[in-house]
């Protein structure tokens, strides 16, 4: 990040165990909508909400409800939206409100629980019953506020490269820097001076048209929901053990070489929740990106297996 952007600091420091890049974070490789997914807007009782959804031709088991990171949004999913689909799930995957296409909350709270209560809101406007519900990064946190919130809006959750809460501490300094630059500085010069920041660390180049869409989603962010998530970041409490009490089925996921909770954390996370962790081969922070196909197997292959006993005694 470049010296010019003052605030807590001129120059944010190097934060010590910053893995460098294996690939862009939240970074869609395309963003051509698959056949047989739309973009829309819901109604929820919550407000509206920018979605992304994928409905199956024969509808197999509870619907999916996909929950993005940070800086991320709804297309961060675009390439497993259509094969779970063809699994027989339908699947929706949203903008939190503020993030990207979904208006902000009009009471400007941007808790853990006021983000849980919007996913909650879309899974009830589904009116399937209890949901399978995928967090990834920032969105786990949302997803485990969601599951202590209302357990039996859930059928399963799934943490997708995501921790127990707060990211480790050595990264507390840039998220609070950058906290700090987006209030003071506002959004294009925090965008500048970020991407200025990812590729001096390793994030590769990508093409003109997905640096645009990567650009422009991040200046459609409201600022103030902006700031709170990276916040929340770095100061979401560790939930675990009230997760454990609620009884929800949970599996962990990671990509082999995720860079922001290290995937030892993610492990130690999994033994405490006593879920099963999958750590997928060829992705980073951002599998559904880098390993969608490994990704779908990991989901489908969890929720046959809670659905499995519900399944014995039906028949």
């Amino acid at each position: 990040m470049p010296p010019r952007l003052r605030g807590r600091c001129a120059t944010p420091p190097e934060p010590r165990g910053w893995v460098r890049y294996r690939e862009g974070v939240s970074t869609p490789r395309f963003l051509d909508l698959p056949e047989g997914v739309r973009a829309h807007r819901r109604t929820t009782a919550a407000g509206e909400l920018a979605v992304l959804e994928a409905v199956p031709r024969a509808a197999s088991g509870p619907p999916v409800v996909l929950v993005p990171g940070w800086t991320g949004s709804k297309e961060d999913f675009i390439a497993v939206l259509a094969p779970l689909a063809a699994a027989g799930r339908r699947t929706v995957a949203l903008d939190l409100p503020g993030q990207y296409e979904s208006p902000p909350r009009p009471d400007g709270s941007y808790g853990l629980d006021d983000f849980a209560a919007s996913v909650l809101a879309l899974a009830a406007s589904l009116d399937a019953g209890p949901i399978h519900l995928v967090g990834h990064s920032f969105g786990g946190l949302v997803a485990t506020a969601a599951a202590l919130r209302e357990p039996g809006a859930l059928r399963s959750l799934v943490l997708v490269c995501s921790g127990p809460g707060a990211l480790p501490t050595d990264q507390h300094e840039l998220l609070h820097v950058l906290a700090d630059a987006i209030g003071q500085h506002g959004l294009e010069s925090t965008w500048t001076a970020k991407r200025a920041y990812d590729r001096a660390h390793g994030a590769p180049e990508v093409e003109p048209h997905i640096e645009a869409f990567l650009e422009h989603r991040f200046m459609a962010n409201d600022p103030a929901t902006l700031r709170a998530i990276t916040l929340l970041l770095a100061s979401a409490p560790d939930r675990v053990t009230e997760l454990v009490e609620s009884e929800v089925p949970v599996r962990v996921v990671s990509g082999v070489d995720d860079d922001r909770w290290p995937v030892a954390v993610q492990a130690d996370m999994a033994t405490r929740l006593e879920a099963r962790h999958v750590v997928l081969a060829g992705a980073g922070h951002s599998p559904a990106v880098e390993a969608p196909q490994a990704t779908v197997e990991a989901l489908t292959a969890f929720w046959a297996e809670v659905e499995a006993p519900h399944r014995a005694v039906a028949g």
